[in-house]
């Protein structure tokens, strides 16, 4: 049986199985997309290059000791490993590590790790059910890329196939939105 032509779960089963080429087969077909959930967020090659070996030593021993569990694609799966232990990272080096959006702000001006406390969790309540309201006046198409982003946890590949759109009109549609619901806060007062 060729490598390229079986599924990720043949793949995966193969792996566990003893099939080195099986776990190669694996990262051949999703280093881009793991390495680019892991770059986008702390747009730094070395240290995403440093994240992603960290991402597949997980994935790798979540494999061999059968804790993998097949409740969705592969791909998708490990993406979130990896954005998971970047994430983490990020909370580690607290504001140590400048992360900057497309327009080099940082974005912790946007977004409050907090420690968790009574207080800051009725905060952070309360500005996301503000947040949800200000979504509402976002047009329809950018609502429903942001909703499947960030409440779906869909990848824009996913998206674009839900929505029947390309990858870049998913993106666009995402920066717009973003873009909008900025705006929609400064002039409604919201505070993040």
């Amino acid at each position: 049986m060729s490598m390229q032509k079986s599924s990720d779960h043949e793949l995966v089963k193969l792996y566990q199985a003893g099939t080195q080429q099986a776990l190669e087969e694996l990262i051949r077909r999703h280093k881009r997309s793991i390495f680019s959930a892991i770059y986008l967020i702390v747009r730094n090659r070395p240290l995403a290059e440093d994240i992603f070996q960290e991402a597949f030593i997980k994935i790798i021993h979540t494999l061999r000791s059968g804790n993998y569990n097949e409740e969705g694609k592969f791909g998708g799966w490990a993406v979130r490993v990896a954005r998971n232990l970047t994430i983490d990272y990020v909370r580690k080096m607290k504001r140590d590590v400048t992360i900057t959006d497309s327009e080099g702000n940082d974005i912790f001006n946007y977004i409050v790790i907090a420690e968790e406390n009574r207080e800051d969790k009725l905060m952070q309540s309360q500005t996301e059910r503000q947040i949800k309201d200000l979504i509402k006046y976002l047009p329809e198409e950018q609502r429903e890329v942001l909703i499947l982003r960030h409440w779906g946890d869909l990848s824009f590949k996913e998206i674009a196939d839900k929505t029947g759109v390309s990858i870049n009109t998913a993106l666009g549609r995402m920066r717009y939105a973003l873009n909008n619901l900025r705006k929609l806060m400064v002039e409604k007062g919201v505070q993040i």
